[in-house]
C-alpha cells in the first residue's frame, strides 16, 4: 500500500520537532529551546500498528514576517502542505489560543485538507482541561491533548490522523537506494545543488552561513536508479562554531556521511581550497566512504578548460590522501553538468560495492609478489600466504603473513595500486588488513606439516 503523507505545521517552539522525533522513533530533527531552529522540511517514515506512513516536519510558521529565512521557511510549509494528505495542526496548551495559531487555522482551511488539531504540553490525557475549550473557536473540531515529552495521547493522534486517508496500493519499489550525502563547507552550494537535482525549491538557499541546520533526506527514482540524496549543514571552523544549534549541525552532518553509500564534496571554483575543505573531506575519507569531488560555480570562471586541469592538479596536491577520488565540475545554478552526477554516482557506488572471490585475489597477489618482493629484515623476509576479501563499502581485504613487523608501508602501498589495476575500484577507498598466521592454523597430516586454506 502506498504511504499517507502527514505534515506537521504551527508556530514556533509549541513542540512540532519533538512530536516528530517521538513519531519517528529517533533524533531526527533538531530539539531547541531558540524559535526557528526547523528551517527545511524534514522526513520520516514510521509505522503504526503495520501502516507506514510518512511524516513531514516543517519550520514555524509565522504569518507575515518580513524575515527572508522566515519567508522561505513558509514556502517550505505550503511545498510540505501541497504534498501531504493530512494535517497535523499543533499547538501548546500551556500559551492559549494565540493570534498566530488562528492565522495560521485559517491558512490550513483554505488547504481543504484533513486537519486534525493537537495541544501539546498537556499534562495529562484523557479529561479534556478547561484551558483547551478556547481552542474549539478555531473551528477544527475536538482538539486532542498530548505530550512529547511524555509520549502521552499520541497514539490517538496517529490513528485520528490515518483514519482521514483511505489506503491505497503501492507500486513495486524493488531497487536498491543509494544514499549520497552532499558535503562542504558553508555557501558551497549544496542546497542549490539539491534543488537543481529535484528541479523545486526542496532546500532553503541563502548567502547567510548556517541556513540549513538539519540534514536533509529525499529521495529521487529516474532512468539511473533510486537515490536517498542527503544535503547537510556546511561544517565550520570549530573556533567559529558557537551556537549550540550549530554544534547539533554538525553532529547531524557526521551522522549523514556514516550513513551514506557515496559522498559528494562540494568546493567552490571561485575560492582556493581551504584547510576546512581537507577536513570535511577527511569525514568522509575516514568513514570509508566512496567519494567525488564536485566544483560548484563553474559558471563564473573564464577559460574552463586550462582550470579544469588546474583544478584537478590542486585536488590531487590538497587531497593527497584520496588519491582515488575523482573530480567533476558543475554549476549548480545553470544546471552545467549536474544530470552527470546521476551516472557518477552509480558507477562509483557499483565499484565500491565489488565482492571479489579468494580464488582471483590470490590470483592477483601471485603476480604481484612475483613482480615486486615483499621487504626483508635482517635475513628475515616477509610472507605473504594467502588474502581475501571480507567485505564491500568500502572494499577490505585481509592478508594472511608470517611477522607484521616485516611490512613496510610502501608495500602496502603497492599492494593496493596492483588492486586498482586489476580490479578498479574507481572513486572508493581500499582498507588492508594484515593478520599473523598462528600456531594452531597449523594442521598436521601424515606427520607433516600442512597450512589450512579459507575456502571461497
Amino acid at each position: 500500500m502506498s504511504k499517507p503523507v502527514i505534515a506537521i505545521v504551527g508556530r514556533p517552539n509549541v513542540g512540532k520537532s519533538s512530536i516528530f522525533n517521538a513519531l519517528a522513533g529517533e533524533r531526527i530533527s533538531i530539539v531547541h529551546d531558540s524559535p526557528g531552529v526547523t528551517r527545511d522540511r524534514i522526513y520520516a517514515e514510521p509505522e503504526w500498528f503495520g501502516r507506514g506512513f510518512v511524516l513531514i516536519d516543517t519550520g514555524g510558521l509565522e504569518p507575515g514576517s518580513e524575515d527572508p529565512i522566515l519567508q522561505q521557511m513558509a514556502r517550505q510549509v505550503g511545498f510540505a502542505l501541497e504534498s501531504a494528505d493530512a494535517i497535523l495542526f499543533l499547538c501548546d496548551l500551556r500559551d492559549g489560543l494565540t493570534n498566530q495559531d488562528r492565522e495560521i487555522a485559517s491558512l490550513l482551511r483554505k488547504s481543504d485538507k484533513p486537519i486534525v488539531l493537537a495541544l501539546n504540553k498537556a499534562d495529562q490525557v484523557g479529561l479534556m482541561p478547561p484551558e483547551a475549550y478556547e481552542f474549539f473557536e478555531l473551528g477544527l473540531g475536538e482538539p486532542l491533548c498530548v505530550s512529547a515529552l511524555h509520549k502521552l495521547g499520541l497514539g490517538d493522534m496517529v490513528s485520528a490522523l490515518l483514519d482521514q486517508v483511505p489506503e491505497t496500493p503501492s507500486s513495486e519499489q524493488d531497487q536498491h537506494r543509494i544514499s549520497v550525502a552532499i558535503i562542504g563547507k558553508p555557501n558551497v552550494g549544496k542546497s542549490s545543488l539539491l534543488n537543481k537535482l529535484l528541479a523545486e525549491d526542496r532546500a532553503i538557499v541563502s548567502n547567510i552561513p548556517g541556513t540549513t541546520r538539519d540534514s536533509l533526506d529525499v529521495n529521487i527514482d529516474n532512468a539511473y536508479g533510486s537515490f536517498r540524496f542527503i544535503d547537510t549543514a556546511g561544517l565550520r571552523r570549530k573556533a567559529k562554531v558557537k551556537e549550540a544549534v550549530e554544534k547539533y549541525s554538525t553532529m547531524r552532518t557526521q551522522a549523514a556521511v556514516e550513513r551514506a553509500d557515496v559522498c559528494l564534496i562540494l568546493l567552490d571554483a571561485t575560492e582556493e581550497i581551504s584547510e576546512q575543505d581537507t577536513k570535511v573531506a577527511g569525514l568522509a575519507h575516514n568513514a570509508g566512504k566512496a567519494s567525488l569531488f564536485v566544483v560548484n560555480k563553474w559558471d563564473l570562471l573564464d577559460q574552463k578548460d586550462q582550470a579544469f586541469q588546474t583544478w584537478q592538479d590542486k585536488i590531487k596536491q590538497r587531497f593527497a590522501f584520496m588519491p582515488y577520488a575523482e573530480m567533476t565540475a558543475i554549476s549548480a545554478v545553470t544546471g552545467q553538468r549536474v544530470d552527470s552526477l546521476y551516472q557518477e554516482i552509480v558507477e562509483i557506488y557499483e565499484e565500491a560495492s565489488k565482492r571479489l572471490s579468494t580464488a582471483v585475489v590470490n590470483e592477483v597477489l601471485a603476480e604481484a609478489l612475483a613482480m615486486h618482493r615483499p621487504p626483508s629484515d635482517k635475513g628475515r623476509a616477509l610472507k605473504i600466504f594467502y588474502g581475501s576479501q571480507v567485505s564491500a563499502r568500502p572494499p577490505h581485504f585481509i592478508f594472511f603473513i608470517n611477522d607484521k613487523k616485516l611490512m613496510h608501508f610502501s608495500y602496502e602501498r603497492y599492494l593496493e595500486n596492483r588492486l586498482r589495476e586489476a580490479f578498479g575500484f574507481r572513486g572508493s577507498p581500499i582498507f588492508i588488513s594484515w593478520r599473523e598466521r598462528k600456531r594452531e592454523d597449523y594442521l598436521k597430516v601424515d606427520g607433516k606439516k600442512s597450512r589450512d586454506r579459507e575456502q571461497d
